[in-house]
């Protein structure tokens, strides 16, 4: 009798929670069909009239997130998909003013998912020509996945290649680099970046550290090319520096290096990282290395 019992409330379980996933299933269908008939409505707005109508309708992440009953990275990806078609339909004058909303909710529903960070990212970049929100849309990236070094690293790079603002590349760089698993460029992008600041003294310790503890022997080879062009850089700078304080007390150039430290502006002639002299030129006063750091 009581297995009977126990074989009824079992299948009436069964049938119940039957019945709540058909249920789930029809609300679903139902959702995205309504999903779609509101897409289709307001693709018939002119958009000359209503800037970006045809996403006006999307909620924030956050709030889509409570209606998809755990499928919000099944909507992440057809919110995804849907703005990969519609950031290429050049036709769309004002489509990038929503960038950053549509990404943000892409986000929100599914913080892991690494793609439309990057992808939003080139967006901004090399088609809404923006920069600075490609910067939010890595910064939002970062954020959500603290432990992935690809966002400061992309974020590096557009500040660097993009923007020439080797401060702002030099930071994400560095974020990079604190991150596990950041590659070893990652290091050598840092210490170029400093280069580029003039802070030769981190530059100089960061590549001295890659070429101690590099195993391959081309990047050795970087990493002392690197070393020479640094001192060469201080050498020349202070060196070119005393010609004009020498021009400025005597009136004329000096005849050759050496007079500078006869006259008290430096202690010594520095040579270069392998022991070579400057080269000067008397007539202009002009200081350069004997070799090109990069053909060494």
């Amino acid at each position: 009798m009581e297995a009977k019992i126990e074989a009824t409330v079992k299948n009436n379980g069964e049938k119940f929670l039957s019945h709540q996933r058909n249920l789930l299933v029809v609300f679903l269908i139902i959702s995205l069909l309504l999903f779609s008939f509101l897409k289709i409505q307001t693709d018939k707005v002119v958009r000359k009239k209503v800037p970006g109508s045809s996403i006006i309708y999307l909620p924030s992440g956050k709030h889509l997130k409570y209606m998809t009953f755990g499928y919000s990275s099944l909507i992440a990806d057809l919110i995804y998909l849907w703005a990969i078609q519609y950031y290429g339909t050049y036709e769309i004058a004002d489509r990038f003013n929503y960038l950053e909303h549509i990404f943000s909710i892409i986000a929100e529903l599914d913080p892991k998912y690494v793609d439309p960070y990057e992808v939003g990212a080139l967006i901004a970049v090399y088609e809404a020509h923006d920069p600075e929100l490609a910067f939010k849309i890595l910064d939002m990236g970062l954020e959500k996945n603290p432990d992935m070094w690809i966002f400061p690293f992309q974020a590096g790079h557009i500040a660097q290649m993009n923007l020439k603002d080797f401060d702002l590349a030099r930071e994400y760089y560095r974020k990079a680099m604190e991150i596990p698993g950041a590659p070893p460029i990652t290091k050598r992008l840092f210490a170029h970046a400093a280069f580029k600041t003039t802070d030769y003294q981190t530059s100089w310790e960061t590549w001295k550290e890659v070429y101690e503890t590099a195993e391959e022997d081309w990047v050795k080879e970087i990493a002392l090319n690197h070393l020479y062009r640094i001192k060469a850089a201080v050498d020349t700078e202070a060196l070119t520096e005393a010609v004009k304080k020498f021009q400025e007390r005597f009136g004329r150039l000096p005849a050759d290096l050496n007079q500078l430290v006869r006259a008290g502006l430096i202690r010594e002639v520095p040579t270069d990282l392998d022991g070579q002299e400057y080269l000067y030129d008397p007539q202009t006063g002009e200081v350069t290395p004997q070799r090109v750091w990069w053909k060494r």
